[in-house]
């Protein structure tokens, strides 16, 4: 599974509306990959949680899948 499609079926499962979900990805130079997450935005909320703490664990789970492929990645919450 790629990294993208990891990041966009778990902010699926968090929001009310998943069809406005979207990941875009882009190589910040060649061992970082920055993907950029944007959700409607009544679900803004839900994607960050409580203190930042749902957007601290969907970081932690990309960057752990990223790790496997010997890459860094980061996650960037868009508007």
């Amino acid at each position: 599974m790629e990294l993208t499609d990891l990041l966009a079926y778990l902010a699926e499962g968090l929001v009310d509306d998943p069809e406005a979900v979207t990941v875009d990805s882009f190589e910040e130079d060649p061992s970082t990959i920055v993907l950029e997450l944007a959700v409607g935005p009544d679900d803004y909320g839900k994607v960050i949680g409580r203190g930042g703490r749902t957007a601290w664990a969907l970081r932690r789970v990309i960057k752990a899948a990223g790790a496997r492929s010997g890459r860094r990645v980061l996650v960037d919450i868009v508007d």
